[in-house]
């Protein structure tokens, strides 16, 4: 029964997942507020709480029953490896998945304002992202996998830059800008990290921790994040820079 399920569930992280993964590019490469960057934002969002929804009732599963959800695994793990990894871990990262979206959501509608931000899904996902990351690392420690402990600060550094911005004294004119940046495409690093990591595990099991398999999407995320916060910076700058006198 259990297996039977998380089939079913698996089927529809990997639709909602590819969703995500295709609207993703729309606002990144394309013209910035428009009508298209909106829709297909909208379109992501609404993926993205949907497939790190339906991570979460995997990995529940999982937890529950390590190898009849993956009995191709059977013999090249042992139980405990695959409820960490499978099970804890991706816990961990629909949790992260499902913060991203809706923090990210929250500040392209809200913007400057940050009071509505503070309702109570947002401010509830905090310290469930956080238990998370927590338990995460704690996993990372007794199976010994140092990849575990590495993305258990991913979550706990997202919950630290969510709350400082949520509650810091004055927030930048463009901070919500970078926000949801930061977090929107922290989302899509997540989606195309588990096509590449997890989704290996099906044809290269022996995949599943190869830190280049995680690397990847997570180095080109935020290197864009960085030349993107840059770029606001700049403009941020140059839109408060006095006009030269003639």
């Amino acid at each position: 029964m259990e297996h039977t399920i998380f089939t079913a569930l698996v089927a529809a992280h990997i639709v909602t997942g590819s969703t995500a993964a295709i609207a993703f590019w729309i606002p990144v490469v394309g013209r910035k507020g428009g009508a298209a960057h909106r829709m297909a934002g909208r379109i992501f969002v609404v993926a993205m709480l949907f497939t790190g929804a339906f991570a979460v009732g995997m990995s529940g599963l999982t937890i529950l029953d390590p190898m009849g959800t993956h009995p191709h695994l059977v013999g090249l793990f042992e139980p405990a490896f695959v409820r960490g990894v499978f099970g804890w871990l991706m816990l961990h990262l629909g949790v992260l998945t499902i913060n991203l979206a809706w923090y990210g959501w929250l500040c392209a509608q809200h913007r400057a304002q940050r009071a509505p931000m503070r309702e109570w899904r947002n401010i509830a996902l905090q310290p469930l992202l956080l238990a998370a990351a927590v338990n995460c690392a704690v996993q990372g420690v007794l199976l010994r996998e140092p990849l575990l402990l590495g993305l258990a600060v991913i979550g706990v550094a997202t919950v630290g830059t969510n709350v400082w911005f949520l509650y810091k004294p004055v927030a930048g004119p463009k901070d919500w800008l970078k926000e949801h940046l930061k977090a929107l495409v922290g989302a899509g690093i997540s989606v195309y990290t588990a096509f590449m990591a997890f989704g290996s595990v099906r044809l290269l099991p022996e995949l599943a921790l190869n830190p280049v398999m995680w690397a990847i999407p997570a180095a080109s995320g935020i290197a864009f994040i960085l030349w993107y916060w840059r770029t606001i910076d700049r403009q941020t700058a140059l839109h408060r820079r006095p006009p030269a006198k003639a």
